[in-house]
C-alpha cells in the first residue's frame, strides 16, 4: 500500500491515530488528526498517558480517544486510519485484559452512534503488523484513495452483544459560526424526512426547544406520492395519501424507510422504550398498514388513544405549550400589561415594514458605523429614525427608548425577519402546487463574490387553470457538474416537501452539463423522473440562431465587425459620449420646432450606441437600431474626431469608421438586419412571458418564419425603396443599380450580374435564406414528436389540428401512468373539440377531467428559462461590491421576497408578527 497519505472524498473525514511510547518518562502518547477531503486539518490532539500499558490496552485506549474526540466535535462521516490490527483483532476475539474489554466496550459503543464508518485501519510501511481489516466479516477492506461502494456495517449476527449502527445524518444541520465550536443550529436546514432524522436526545439541551420549535414550524413532512412502495408481507399493502387528512396534524410519511411517524412524540420522546411496538412511531416506524384500516382497532387511533394523559396527547400538550410563549415560566414571572404588549407590537411591526421596504427596494439594511455618534448609521436604523419623525408613539417606543436588551433592530433580528416572510412565500407557492404536476427551470451564475449559484424556478398550473412561473430558491453550489446541481434540486425540493416524481418537465439552456443526453443533467433527472421531459429554452435557441446568422454571411458578419468598430470609436471615451448626448439634444429640439417628433412621456430620450452581445436576448436588435435612430449626431461626432483628433491614430480610426457608416452597402445591411430582427424581436419578447406555453411557442415560431419568407418573397420593393430615402436624407452616395456590378478593389465583374441583383439575391436573399435554415434547425430539435402531439389540444382555427389519434397517442406515450388503463380511451377525447373553449368558463373541467388533466401536464412543459434569468438580474442589483460579503442564505431570502412581491403583498404585517413570534422564545410578550 502507498504510504502517503490519500485524503478521503467528500463529504468524509478521516481520522489518523497513532501511538509513541516513552519509556525513559514511563509514559504514552496518543496523537489524533482528523482531516478533511481537501487535506485541511479540522482539529488535533496530542495527549499523555501513564504507563504501564501493553502495546494492545495502549492501541485500544488511543482508539477510545480518536473517538471521543471525533464525536465531541461533531464529525459523523468518518474513516479511522491506523497501523496496527491489534485493538480489530481485540474486538472481533476478546482477550482477558480487562482494559482492553472496557475500552473496546466504549470504542463500540460511540462508534453506534456515527452516521457512517468506512474504515478502521491501515497498514504502514515500517510495519510489522498483519494487513488492514475491518470490523465485522462483511466489511471488506478498502484502500486510503478508495471508498467503498457502500458503507461498512458491524455484523450483529456474529456479534449480537454489540449496538448496532444508528444512521445519523448530522451533515444535514448547519452549524452557525464554527461547526467545532458552536451548539446553536441553523433550524433552517434539519433533516425533513422522519426515517433519517436525529434523535431528540442526541442535541444538546439548550437547543432542543429551538429545533423542536422549527419542526413544528415546518409541520408534519407530508409527501405525497404518485405511488407508495407495498410492504414485504404475503399480503401486501401500502400507504395511502388520505390518511394525511384523516390526521393531518401529526401523520409523516418517511419515503426512505417507508414508514409512518408521529411528530410531536418525536420531539418529546427523550429515549427508548424497552416495551416491543411502543417506539413505533418515534423511532422505527410504523409499517404494518393492514391495522390501519380496522375500525375502532385502528392503529392510528390506538397511538392517539382515549385517555387525555395518554402520550401522545401529553407530547400534542406540550408542544401547544411550546409554542405558547404566555405560559412559559419566564412570561408568567414577568406579566406584562395589554399596554405594554401594544408597544412591544408597535415596536416589531415597525421593524418589519422598514425591512419590508427595503427589501423590495433591492437597498442593503446595514451600515459602515452605526454607532450613536455615526453621521449615516444604515439605511434600516435611518429609516427607522425618519418613522419616529412622524410618529409619536412610534418615537416612544423603538431606538433609544426601548430596552437596551430587547430593541429588535439588530443584524440578527433583520434576517429572521427577512426569513419569515421569505417562509411564507414558500409555503404560500407550495400550497398553491399541492399534489399538481410541476416543471423546474435552472440555471447558473456567478455572484459578485464569485460563487456559483444556482437558481431554481417551478412552473405549473394553479387550480384556476392559469400557468404559474415562481422563483423558488437561489442556491450555492461548489461545482457545476450535472450531479452536484441534481443533488441540490433535490434537496431544495425535499425541503420544501415537494415529491420529484411530480417533475413532469425541464427547462435548461443549451449548456452542456445541462442538456447531455447521457451525463447531463436532463438526462439524470430523467431517469429519476420518466415524464420530465426535457425543453431547451426556445428563447435561447432563438438567440443562437440570431448570432449564427450573423456570421454565415459574409457581407453581414463584415457589417458586424464594422459596427462594433463604429461603436467602439464613438464611445471609447466620456468627451465623445457627450458630445454624441449634445448632438442629440440638437437634432430633437431642432425636429420639435418643425413638428417631425411628437411629445410625450418616456419619448424622444437621450441614448447611446449599444453594443450586441451574443448571450443577451434582443441585444442584436437594439444594437441595430440605436444607430438608425442616431445615425447625423454619430456621424458629427466621426467628423469632429476626424478632424480635431489629438493624435493620427484616433483621426485614422475616426476616418475610416466615417467612411463605413456613410457607405451604402453599409445602410443596406443595417436596414435589412432591422427588418429581419424586428421580426423576430417580438417572438423574443413574446417567448419570455410567464404565461407562455409550448403549444403556442410553436405556433409563434411557425408565424415569425412565415413572416420572414413573406419579407423575402414581397418585401424587397418596400424595402429597397426605404434604404434610397434614407440614404437621400443623409447624402449617402448610391450606386446605379442598373450598372453591372463590379466585385471588390480587384474590379472583377461578373457577368450578367448588376448592382441591384447583388444586393437582392447574394446579400437580401441569403441572408434571410440563412436566418430561416437557422431558425428550422434550432426548432426541429427533440422532442418534436412531443411538441407535435401536444399541437392537437390547439383550439386554434375552430380545432383544425383536432386528432384523435394523437391525442390517444400524447396519453399512451408519453404520460401512460397519469392515466388509468380504463381511462385511455376516446371517448371522452372525441368530444374535446365541441367543449375546449369552454372548459374553464364553465367549469367543464369537473365534467371531463382527463381532458383537464391532459391539458394541465402539457401547459406544465416549460418555454424558456426567462424567469431564472430574471433572478440573476436581481442578484446583481442585491449582491453588489459593497454587499459581497452577503451570507448565501439571506441572499435567497432577499431575491424570494424581492421578486415574488406580488405574493408578499397580500401578507398581513400581524401574520408576519405571528410567525416571528413563534420562531423561537422572545424577551418581550408581543
Amino acid at each position: 500500500m502507498d504510504g502517503h497519505w490519500v485524503p478521503p472524498t467528500f463529504p468524509w473525514y478521516k481520522v489518523n491515530i497513532d501511538t509513541a511510547v516513552f519509556s525513559q518518562l514511563s509514559m504514552i502518547s496518543v496523537g489524533v488528526i482528523i482531516r478533511d477531503h481537501i487535506g485541511s486539518v479540522i482539529a488535533a490532539l496530542s495527549k499523555c498517558l501513564p504507563l504501564p500499558m501493553d502495546p494492545l490496552e495502549a492501541k485500544a485506549k488511543a482508539m477510545d480517544e480518536a473517538t471521543i474526540f471525533a464525536w465531541d466535535l461533531r464529525v459523523r462521516d468518518v474513516i479511522f486510519e491506523s497501523d496496527s490490527t491489534l485493538v480489530c483483532h481485540a474486538m472481533e476475539n476478546p482477550t482477558d485484559a480487562l482494559l482492553v474489554l472496557v475500552l473496546c466496550h466504549r470504542v463500540l459503543q460511540v462508534m453506534g452512534k456515527f452516521r457512517t464508518i468506512d474504515s478502521f485501519f491501515k497498514k504502514n510501511e515500517d510495519s510489522n503488523s498483519e494487513n488492514s481489516t475491518l470490523l465485522g466479516s462483511n466489511v471488506e477492506a478498502s484502500t486510503s484513495n478508495e471508498r467503498p461502494s457502500k458503507s461498512p456495517r458491524i455484523d450483529l449476527e456474529k456479534h449480537p452483544s454489540r449496538l448496532s449502527v444508528v444512521e445519523v445524518e448530522l451533515e444535514e444541520i448547519h452549524l452557525k459560526f464554527s461547526p467545532l465550536c458552536s451548539n446553536e443550529v441553523d433550524v433552517r436546514i434539519l433533516k425533513r424526512d422522519p426515517g433519517e432524522r436525529i434523535e431528540m436526545c442526541n442535541y444538546p439541551a439548550n437547543i432542543r426547544d429551538e429545533v423542536r420549535r422549527a419542526y413544528l414550524k415546518a409541520k408534519p413532512y407530508q409527501i405525497r406520492l404518485s405511488n407508495y412502495p407495498f410492504s414485504r408481507e404475503k399480503h401486501s399493502r401500502r400507504f395511502q395519501a388520505s390518511w394525511f387528512t384523516q390526521f393531518s396534524s401529526w401523520l409523516e410519511y418517511s419515503p426512505t424507510k417507508n414508514a409512518a411517524y408521529c411528530l410531536q412524540c418525536y420531539l418529546f420522546t427523550m429515549e427508548r422504550s424497552r416495551r416491543p411496538g411502543c417506539d413505533a412511531f418515534t423511532f422505527t416506524g410504523f409499517r404494518n398498514w393492514k391495522k390501519v384500516n380496522n375500525g375502532k382497532n385502528c392503529a392510528f387511533l390506538n397511538h392517539v388513544g382515549e385517555d387525555p394523559c395518554s402520550p401522545h396527547n401529553n407530547a400534542v400538550k406540550y408542544c401547544d405549550d411550546l409554542l405558547n410563549e404566555s405560559v412559559h415560566i419566564d412570561k408568567v414571572m414577568n406579566v406584562q400589561s395589554s399596554e405594554q404588549i401594544l408597544n412591544n407590537q408597535l415596536q416589531v411591526k415597525t421593524s418589519i415594514d422598514t425591512v419590508w421596504w427595503l427589501t423590495f427596494q433591492g437597498c442593503p439594511f446595514r451600515g459602515h458605523d452605526e454607532t450613536l455618534q455615526s453621521k449615516n448609521r444604515g439605511n434600516f436604523l435611518e429609516m427607522i429614525r425618519i418613522l419616529t419623525s412622524y410618529n409619536d408613539k412610534v418615537a416612544q417606543v423603538i431606538l433609544e427608548n426601548a430596552p437596551k436588551s430587547a430593541k429588535y433592530t439588530s443584524p440578527t433580528i433583520q434576517k429572521e425577519i427577512l426569513h419569515v416572510i421569505a417562509s411564507k412565500v414558500w409555503s404560500n407557492i407550495r400550497e398553491d402546487i399541492g399534489d399538481s404536476k410541476f416543471c423546474i427551470i435552472v440555471d447558473e451564475s456567478r455572484d459578485e463574490s464569485k460563487r456559483e449559484q444556482l437558481a431554481l424556478v417551478l412552473r405549473f398550473v394553479d387550480n384556476d387553470g392559469f400557468i404559474q412561473e415562481h422563483f423558488f430558491d437561489l442556491s450555492h453550489v461548489k461545482d457545476t457538474i450535472a450531479l452536484t446541481l441534481k443533488n441540490e434540486i433535490y434537496a431544495i425540493l425535499s425541503r420544501h416537501c415537494l415529491d420529484i416524481q411530480n417533475i413532469h418537465g425541464q427547462g435548461y439552456d443549451g449548456a452542456s452539463n445541462m442538456c447531455g443526453e447521457w451525463k447531463g443533467l436532463q438526462a439524470l433527472v430523467l431517469n429519476d423522473c420518466p415524464y420530465a421531459y426535457y425543453v431547451h429554452c426556445f428563447a435561447h435557441r432563438l438567440q443562437l440562431a440570431l448570432v449564427a446568422a450573423s456570421r454565415e454571411v459574409i457581407p453581414i458578419h463584415e457589417f458586424f465587425l464594422n459596427l462594433n468598430f463604429i461603436i467602439t470609436i464613438v464611445g471609447s471615451s466620456c468627451k465623445r459620449n457627450d458630445e454624441l448626448r449634445a448632438a442629440q439634444v440638437a437634432k430633437i429640439a431642432r425636429m420639435l420646432a418643425i413638428d417631425e417628433l411628437e411629445t410625450g412621456t418616456g419619448a424622444n430620450q437621450i441614448g447611446t450606441l449599444k453594443r450586441a452581445g451574443d448571450s443577451r436576448w434582443g441585444s442584436h436588435f437594439n444594437s441595430i437600431c440605436s444607430p438608425i435612430r442616431m445615425f447625423g449626431p454619430t456621424c458629427l461626432v466621426l467628423e469632429n474626431i476626424k478632424e480635431d483628433g489629438s493624435t493620427y491614430l484616433q483621426r485614422g480610426d475616426a476616418n475610416v469608421a466615417h467612411k463605413m457608416i456613410n457607405s451604402f452597402e453599409f445602410i443596406f445591411s443595417l436596414h435589412l438586419m432591422k427588418e429581419i430582427m424586428g421580426i423576430t424581436d417580438v417572438l423574443c419578447q413574446a417567448l419570455q412571458q410567464k404565461s407562455q406555453d409550448i403549444s403556442n411557442a410553436q405556433n409563434l415560431v411557425s408565424a415569425t418564419k412565415a413572416l420572414i419568407q413573406n419579407l423575402r418573397v414581397d418585401g424587397w420593393d418596400n424595402f429597397l425603396e426605404n434604404v434610397i430615402v434614407f440614404s437621400k436624407v443623409f447624402e449617402i452616395d448610391i450606386p446605379n443599380l442598373s450598372a453591372q456590378y463590379v466585385e471588390g478593389r480587384s474590379r472583377k465583374k461578373r457577368d450578367h450580374v448588376i448592382v441591384e441583383h447583388h444586393y437582392h439575391f447574394d446579400i437580401f436573399n441569403a441572408t434571410i435564406d440563412v436566418q430561416l435554415q437557422e431558425l428550422d434547425n434550432r426548432f426541429g430539435e427533440q422532442p418534436i414528436e412531443l411538441l407535435t402531439l401536444c399541437s392537437a389540444l390547439e383550439p386554434k382555427n375552430a380545432y383544425k389540428s383536432f386528432n384523435v389519434d394523437d391525442i390517444c397517442c400524447l396519453v399512451e406515450k408519453y404520460y401512460p401512468l397519469d392515466f388509468f388503463e380504463c381511462d385511455r380511451t376516446v371517448s371522452e377525447f372525441v368530444i374535446y373539440g365541441r367543449i375546449m373553449l369552454k372548459v374553464s368558463r364553465d367549469k367543464k373541467s369537473q365534467v371531463y377531467p382527463l381532458i383537464d388533466r391532459l391539458i394541465r401536464l402539457v401547459l406544465t412543459l416549460p418555454v424558456s428559462t426567462a424567469t431564472g434569468e430574471r433572478a440573476f438580474s436581481v442578484m446583481k442589483i442585491v449582491k453588489t461590491r459593497l454587499r459581497n460579503k452577503m451570507e448565501d442564505e439571506f441572499l435567497s431570502d432577499n431575491l424570494v421576497v424581492y421578486i415574488e412581491k406580488e405574493i408578499v403583498e397580500n401578507f398581513t404585517t400581524n401574520s408576519i408578527l405571528d410567525d416571528f413570534r413563534s420562531l423561537k422564545e422572545r424577551r418581550l410578550q408581543f
